[in-house]
């Protein structure tokens, strides 16, 4: 009888140590897949709070709510089974699908450039709507649409970071990915939409110092916006050229990849004080310059097409 005993806290610690390097693993991939998905990310918190222009302080975070709800499901209950079928009977449509999301971001990078040197601004078509029910509708539907398209990307770009791992180390790395994502993005979100709210409310108070940093808020706001969209459309073209890179290398042609290491390596040994940090700056910018030159030759063959198409009738 003790020795059964022994023999069976010899399996449960047997298990337990599997089950806490199988956490190690998971906690590892989702990392370093949330790591490689940074660029869609900052892209997501710098759009989606342009859904809520136009609607009424009340409804903000209810809707910044139900926008992150169908994120949730985008990723879940659609984009998750996809990648884990794709993963175990088609690993080798992940390099392709890779290669396609990495060149839609450099489209999109370089498409953000080509408008604001042209200083090219949309007007919202949501403006148009009057009924405040309608307007929140349509709103929300298109952020979860466009939403759908990003959490794509970062599933995908996820995926192709831990596709030598186990089946069950992906299912739980992408459920990790989807929930940490979604909850980060749209928490920051939420933040970033009431910052003015909360900076007028303090800017009410009666001490000086608050409602200087109430004031601080309230004008910091546009200049974090559009910050954070520099940034997203930086973070785009570094991570979608970096992808394109990778795939190109993966296909056989490595010499674009061997040329943005050389040149980060060379510089990060150049400085006597923070190599590694300037090795990763110039590799991001070589990247996020493949990105651009990328981008733009979709963007105007994307131009051409409908010229070519109006020509031939």
């Amino acid at each position: 009888m003790p020795g059964g005993l022994v023999a069976l806290l010899d399996d449960i610690a047997a298990i337990a140590k599997m089950a806490a390097a199988s956490l190690d693993d998971v906690a590892g991939a989702s990392a370093k897949a949330a790591t490689k998905a940074a660029g869609v990310v900052i892209d997501d918190a710098a759009v989606t709070p342009t859904y809520v222009v136009g609607l009424t302080p009340d409804r903000e975070l209810p809707i910044i709510g139900k926008i992150a709800l169908g994120s949730l499901r985008n990723k879940l209950v659609f984009l998750l089974p996809a990648a884990l079928l794709m993963s175990a009977f088609a690993p080798w449509l992940i390099t392709p699908l890779l290669l396609v999301g990495g060149s839609y971001l450099c489209f999109e990078g370089s498409e953000k450039i080509l408008h604001a040197l042209m200083g090219d601004h949309h007007e919202a078509a949501a403006a148009t709507i009057t009924d405040p029910k309608e307007l929140e509708k349509r709103q929300v539907a298109g952020a979860i649409r466009t939403d759908f398209i990003l959490s794509g990307e970062i599933m995908a770009i996820a995926l192709g970071t831990i596709e030598k791992q186990t089946m069950m180390t992906q299912a739980f790395a992408l459920i990790a990915v989807a929930i940490g994502i979604t909850a980060g993005v749209y928490g920051v979100v939420a933040v970033i939409v009431k910052m003015d709210d909360i900076g007028l409310n303090l800017a009410k108070r009666k001490a000086a110092a608050t409602r200087a940093i109430g004031r601080g808020m309230v004008k910091t706001m546009p200049v974090l916006l559009e910050a954070l969209s520099v940034i997203g459309t930086a973070a785009m073209l570094w991570v979608g050229g970096g992808i394109v890179v990778h795939a190109l290398a993966v296909f056989g042609w490595h010499a674009p990849e061997h040329l943005i290491h050389e040149l980060g390596a060379g510089a990060g040994h150049s400085m006597p004080a923070g190599g590694a940090v300037v090795e990763w700056l110039v590799g991001a910018i070589g990247s996020a310059v493949v990105g651009v030159a990328i981008g733009a030759v979709i963007v105007a063959v994307l131009k051409l097409v409908p010229k070519g198409k109006a020509a031939v009738h």
